[in-house]
Order: C-alpha cells, then sequence, then structure tokens
C-alpha cells in the first residue's frame, strides 16, 4: 500500500468517528419528548430543559483533585455549565 493510499485510508476512518460522534450527541432540547411521544412544549419544555441540564452539570462539579465542589465555587461552576450546555 502506497503513501498516498495510507493517508486516504486514515482520513476515511477518521471521518467515520467524527460523524457517530456528531450524531451521537444529544441535547436536552432532544430529549424534551413528552410520554405520549410529541415534543414538549412551553412551560413544560423550559422546566425540563433547566433540570436536564442542571442534572448534566450537577456530576461535573468536582475540584481538580477529585473532590466535590460547594458553597460558592459549586454555584459558579453550575451557572457557567448551564450557560454552556
Amino acid at each position: 500500500m502506497g503513501l498516498p493510499m495510507k493517508h486516504f485510508v486514515l482520513a476515511v476512518v477518521l471521518s467515520f468517528f467524527a460523524i457517530g460522534s456528531a450524531f451521537a450527541e444529544e441535547t436536552c432540547e432532544s430529549k424534551a419528548i413528552g410520554k405520549d411521544g410529541k415534543p414538549l412544549a412551553g412551560a413544560a419544555k423550559a422546566s425540563f430543559v433547566k433540570k436536564c441540564k442542571a442534572d448534566a452539570c450537577e456530576g461535573k462539579a468536582v475540584s481538580g483533585d477529585g473532590k466535590p465542589l460547594a458553597g460558592a465555587a459549586k454555584a459558579s461552576f453550575l451557572k457557567k455549565c448551564e450557560a454552556g450546555a
């Protein structure tokens, strides 16, 4: 196998990984579906999305040494995390 062919195969393999991870990512907006299978709307959707973001960020609120954050540090982290989620 020549060098250009190796580069092409490597590019194709990396593309599959990039595409797969893009499709696998679910956001809180995409998870906002009611029990009847219809998308939530209005206040129900806003409440669901807010809780979903809070739940997603809660587990990430740890310090560099692995201890859970508390107080102002935790509040600041959660605010920043939820804004970016």
